[in-house]
Formats: structure tokens, sequence, C-alpha cells
């Protein structure tokens, strides 16, 4: 809704769907829903909580949200400006509300985005306040509900922002092991890394009345693929239709379907109690290791994310001749497909049964096309998970080659199911009772490279990228046009050397020179050496020990700063 002037803002709205003049009172008085054509308002985190949460039940958590700058990010304004200006603008710490609550009275833990604050953007503090509400619903053995409005991650925190979608799925994940209800309502707009980690992978989620979601947006979507949009694509009905939301709510029922919800759950949990399982504390982080001295001096950022890009550099099949032994592919995700830009099967590496699973671009024009140039599908996303469990009841380890530049951003994709897909993946390579090794050794881009990243040790070759936004996508939000995408590159921290001060990855693998386009054999070699021995270290260890040691890698990427700030 809009107003009129200045002063009558708090006495008349005009509706953005029927452009009706409304009564602000009587708007209020209908939970900002327009009386005359049912169009939702989007609702500031405060109004939301007071709509669902009983009367003076909310208690905020006691944690301050944390003011993180992790890279230094500077465009047009720098983000600390940015910072402050949201927080002045909206009166909230951060873009999310976290606290306890009641709702129909039973007690949850919730958590409220609110898009006013940078677009609802998921950066370091955010992940973190949302992680310690699931945190607060597992010790105080209640449901978790998260209310979802973003357009992703946060590309002023870089690679650390895409971390925290790992986060609060293994948040999530151990809400599920203990039994405990979670519900994500996806208000308008949900999308990105938000929309393609906890908003879908709660166990049960619905959608408000005119609410949008996706991992690509539609602004996105047409510029990449030129491709005419159905009518009604990525709203709540379309969700319905194509089997994403459990459920599509009018804002007045809300409230109602959510203590239906609470109610069932609290009365199942009642009935079969189970232990909490012990939560482990936030870790405190060890000082990121410095690059290692054969990793070479460090290049400019754009040329290496020009040489990430170049078309003679190896592919996971290239690396699959070269570095492993014996592989034999695996094909489908058993629903109907098999994505071309996602390869896996068996293979043996020093010996050892291993599975690999890596993103497949090709080095000519026909084989970038026939792989969509590396950027999978949600049958491919499927396919790579259909692979993980197969590898953990074999009890062997998974190795993951990745090098997209991101996720398929098409009309297709986001029918079938995109963001669930890459949030799916991201929640059971949480929990994978089995050693990972992810390696980046081209463009890891986006969630569609988390997808195949979250592992136990993550390598980089030298000159790969691993970034939460592509340099041009950057530069055309934040910058004039994508022309500043040399500038960007440079900000967003996106190199092997940026990332492994950062603590994202634990490994920078040498090339040959000049890189390993330019001598395959010998970047095949180095690469399955330091697989192999990653690999070695993590055979031992028992499995149970293995996924806590993963999610405390994941975990202190926001605890680490935040506590930086508060404690």
């Amino acid at each position: 809704m809009t107003t009129t002037a200045p002063r009558n803002e708090q006495l008349w709205s005009r509706c953005d769907g029927c452009a009706s003049l409304l009564y602000r009172k009587r708007l209020r008085r209908n939970l900002d829903v327009c009386p005359e054509c049912g169009s939702h308002a989007r609702l500031d985190a405060p109004d939301r909580v007071a709509q669902l949460a009983d009367p003076q039940s909310f208690t905020p958590l006691p944690d301050a949200a944390a003011r993180v700058d992790p890279i230094g990010f500077v465009d047009a304004l720098p983000y600390p400006r940015r910072l402050s200006a949201a927080r002045a603008g909206t009166g909230l710490d951060e873009a999310v509300l976290c606290g306890t609550a009641r709702i129909g009275g039973h007690p949850v833990a919730l958590a409220v985005m609110d898009f006013r604050f940078l677009g609802g953007s998921l950066g370091c503090a955010v992940g973190e306040l949302i992680t310690r509400a699931a945190e607060r619903a597992l010790a105080d053995e209640v449901p978790l509900v998260l209310v979802t409005a973003s357009g992703g991650a946060r590309m002023q925190e870089g690679a650390l922002s895409l971390m925290q979608m790992a986060t609060v799925s293994q948040a999530i994940a151990g809400l599920r092991e203990a039994g405990l209800l979670t519900v994500s309502v996806i208000t308008d707009p949900t999308y990105g890394g938000v929309a393609a980690s906890f908003a879908t992978n709660t166990d049960v989620v619905l959608a408000e009345s005119g609410a949008r979601m996706g991992f690509a947006g539609p602004r996105v979507i047409r510029q990449v693929t030129g491709a005419t949009l159905p009518e009604g694509f990525q709203t709540a009905e379309f969700l319905l239709r194509h089997g994403q939301v459990d459920m599509v709510v009018p804002r007045q029922a809300l409230r109602g379907r959510l203590t239906a919800l609470l109610a069932a759950a609290r009365a199942g949990r009642a009935g079969r109690r189970r232990p909490v399982p012990r939560q482990e504390p936030a870790p405190r982080p060890a000082p990121a290791a410095a690059p290692p001295a054969a990793a070479g001096l460090e290049r400019d950022a754009w040329e290496t994310v020009r040489t990430a890009r170049h078309p003679g550099r190896p592919t996971t099949l290239d690396y699959l001749e070269t570095a492993f032994d014996g592989f034999v592919e695996l094909h489908g995700d058993r629903l109907g497909a098999d994505c071309p830009a996602v390869v896996g099967g068996l293979a043996r590496l020093d010996g050892r049964p291993v599975m690999v699973i890596g993103h497949q671009k090709g080095h000519t024009t026909a084989e970038l096309v026939t792989r969509n140039f590396g950027m999978a599908s949600p049958a491919g996303h499927r396919k790579a998970l259909r692979l993980m469990r197969l590898a953990a009841r074999l009890g062997l380890p998974v190795v993951t080659l990745v090098d997209t530049p991101g996720a398929d951003p098409g009309v297709d994709a986001e029918q079938q199911g995109q963001a669930a897909a890459i949030a799916e993946n991201i929640l059971a390579l949480s929990v994978l009772p089995t050693p990972v090794v992810a390696v980046v050794t081209g463009e890891g881009g986006s969630g569609g490279a988390l997808a195949l990243a979250v592992a136990d040790r993550v390598l980089m070759l030298e000159h790969a990228v691993y970034s939460v936004i592509s340099p041009e996508g950057c530069a055309a939000i934040l910058w004039p046009d994508s022309s500043a995408a040399p500038q960007a590159a440079r900000a967003l921290r996106l190199t092997a050397a940026d990332l492994c001060r950062l603590g994202v990855v634990d490994e920078v693998v040498p090339e040959p020179e000049p890189a390993a386009h330019g001598d395959p054999a010998g970047a095949a070699d180095r690469l399955g050496r330091a697989v192999a021995a990653n690999l070695a270290a993590l055979l031992d260890v028992p499995p149970a020990t293995l996924v806590r040691r993963r999610r405390q890698r994941f975990r202190r990427y926001g605890a680490a700063r935040f506590s930086e700030v508060v404690r």
C-alpha cells in the first residue's frame, strides 16, 4: 500500500493491487489486506509478530545483532554506512527479529524477517540470529516458526553470507532429529539463498496469499533466458500447483492454521517423549590460516575470474579420466530426468573406492550448450542427492568437484522446485554419515555451488573462484552497470587466497603454470594427491564425530563474527 501525501500518511493508503484509496484504520483492522481486492501489503517484522503471537507473549532473544563487515566491502557506499542507514530507517538491528512467543497458547521460537532492512538479505548476523532461535527451540523443546521475506544472500558479505545457508540448515536438521516441528511461512518476496535453504527445508511450508518465491527472480530469468514467463509465475498459487508448498493461507487465517499445526505437534510429542540431543556450544574460531606458500603470488581478482572460466580448463569428466581410475557413471534422479550438468558415479582414488559427483561444463560451444554450461537443474541436484545417500549406505567417501556459474535459472527449473532441491542437498550433506571432500575447480557460483560443497574439507584450485553472486550480477545491482564487474570481483573477496584467509576454504591446491588449462595432466595429478591426503585424515573418524565436526565448521562462520562484537 502506498500513502497519498505525507500529512495524510496516517489516515489514507492507496492499494498497490487495485489503486483503491483506503482508510488506514480500516486497513489495519483488516490486517493490511485490501478489503476491495484482497491484495496483501508487506508487513514489517514487528507488525507480523503482533499479528501472529499471543498478546504480550513475545520476548526477544537476549543477543543483540552484531555489526559485522567481514570483507570490507565498498561500492558506491561503504557497507557500514548502508547498515547504519537500514537501522535508522527500520528501527531494527538487523533483517530478522527473533524471540520466544506463544501462538494460540502454544510455545514457539519465532524468527521473522523484515524486507525493509537491505531487502531482508541473509548475512552473518542474520544467519546467527536465526540459528540461535533454532537452538533456543531445541533447548526449550518447542517448535520453530520462521517467517521469510528476503531477496537472498547478502552480497556485501561475500561467500560468508553463502555459508549461512548451511549454518541455518544444520540447525533445522538438529530440530528434525529431535522430533521438533519446523514451519516456514513464505511471505512476499522470498528469493535466492533464503528460498534455497531454510525457507523450504522445514517440515511444513505455508505460503501467505500473494507471496512470491523462487531461486532466481523474474528479472534475472528474463535476462538470462529471454523466456516469456507464465501467468502467475512464482506466486503462492503457482507454487501450490507445482507441489512446492503445503498450502496457501490468507493472512486472516494464518494464525489459526499455525495454531492447528502446533496443537497437532504438541499432542504427538506428548505421546512419544524423546531425549533431546546435547547441544554443542558454538565453537570459538581458530585464526584463519594463510594460504600455503605453494599457492604462489596472488593475482588480480578479475583476472582470476577470467582464468576460472577459461574454456580449456579441465572439467569433472577430465579429472575422472586422469586423477581417478575406473569411473562408472550412474545416471538419473529416479523421478523422471537425468541432468547433463551434473555427472557422478563410482571411481577409485589411490585404489580406494569413492563416490565422485561434479558439475560438468565442456570445452566447445556445443558441449557447453549440451551441458547447460554446468548449471544444474533440480534433476541434477536430486541425482547428486541420490548418489550421496547411496555412498553413505555403501560406506564410501564422497568427493565433489564444483564448477558452475550457478544453478539453472530457467522457467522449467523454477517449476520443478529449484530452491527446494538445493535446500535438500544442503540439509542432506549436513548430516551425511560419511567423509565428504569438496574441491572448487573452476567457478563456485552461489547456492548452485554450495549444494555440492557442504563438506568436511573444502579445497580450491589456485585459480578458481567461489562467490555469493557473479561479479557481473553484483555490479549490475550495486554499480551503474555490469561494466564495473572487475571492481565488484575485487570487492567480493572471491579468490582462493581470500577465502582461505576467511576460513571458508581449508587448502589451496597449486596449479601448474600458467594455470590448469595449460597443463591438464599436471593439474589432475595435484588435485588427486590433495584429495587423497585430505580423505586419509577423515577415513577413521566415527560417523557421528564427522557430522558433529561438519556442523561445527559451518556454525562458526556466524558465531565467530557475532561473538567478536557482542561479548
